[in-house]
């Protein structure tokens, strides 16, 4: 059986970390948890299903992943955030398909399916959801701000079973997510010089609940679905608003060093 290294990154996933940990405790030969000194007991339950943690400042999303996953021994990881879970039908798939394919591939996409309000989220802006998520980490690596995700030199297969995402404890939680993400995503925009617009302000976050709620038919899913869409709707607002906060910072830095 080839052995897969299960990686995941911490910071306050009480709620959540421990049925993350044994989603793959069972299966994974190892697993290595970095946690960003967590204040609400999450690191107390890594440490007893991890084979390796540590606590770690945190550098940003892709470095921590990537600082992660070079903490393994072999070479194939599976990566997972704490607030998901692989099922033990997509458990049982990773171990048949790797021993199958016999290195024919050195990543394979994943796909995931939300809980959200109590429901399972089958349309909107939540679908589809998939990214690469098993890969060899001779091969690949987490690449990107924000929303880093893994890019794999050589072929990518697939996998077909989901793995599980818990994401918001409640609305308030998600709030808070949006509002410290969308600070983020500002911080990257203004790095990567993209410039704030009126057009992007007032014209891309009702354009982007158009295309949620309507066209890939986020009414479906009923009152959740409204909720996303409505959400999405706003952190695209709250991210152009930083981003415009973020240039006057700047500009009057530069006026008061001239």
């Amino acid at each position: 059986m080839t052995a897969v290294s299960a990686c995941m990154i911490t910071f306050n996933n009480f709620r959540t970390v421990e049925k993350a940990l044994k989603s793959v405790a069972s299966w994974a030969t190892e697993i290595i948890v970095v946690d960003s000194f967590s204040t609400d007991g999450t690191f107390e339950i890594v440490k007893e299903y991890a084979t390796t943690s540590e606590q770690r400042s945190w550098p940003g999303f892709r470095d921590q992943y990537n600082y992660c996953i070079s903490r393994a021994k072999n070479d194939w990881v599976i990566f997972l955030d704490a607030d998901e879970e692989i099922s033990p039908e997509l458990a049982e798939e990773i171990l048949s398909r790797l021993e199958r394919d016999a290195g024919a591939y050195d990543g394979y996409v994943a796909h995931r399916r939300n809980y959200y309000l109590g429901r399972w989220i089958m349309h909107g802006g939540w679908v589809p959801d998939s990214e690469i998520r098993l890969f060899r980490k001779s091969k690949g690596a987490f690449a990107g701000g924000l929303h880093a995700n893994v890019q794999v030199q050589g072929r990518v297969g697939e996998l077909k079973h989901f793995y599980y995402h818990f994401n918001y404890r409640d609305i308030a939680d998600q709030i808070d997510t949006i509002n410290r993400y969308s600070l983020t995503a500002a911080q990257d925009m203004l790095r990567e010089g993209k410039g704030f617009s009126l057009f992007d302000l007032l014209l891309r976050p009702p354009a982007r609940f158009v295309k949620e709620y309507l066209f890939k038919r986020g009414f479906l899913d009923g009152l959740p679905g409204l909720v996303i869409a409505v959400s999405t709707m706003y952190y695209v607002f709250a991210k152009y608003a930083k981003l415009w906060e973020l240039e006057q910072e700047k500009k009057k830095d530069a006026s008061n060093r001239g």
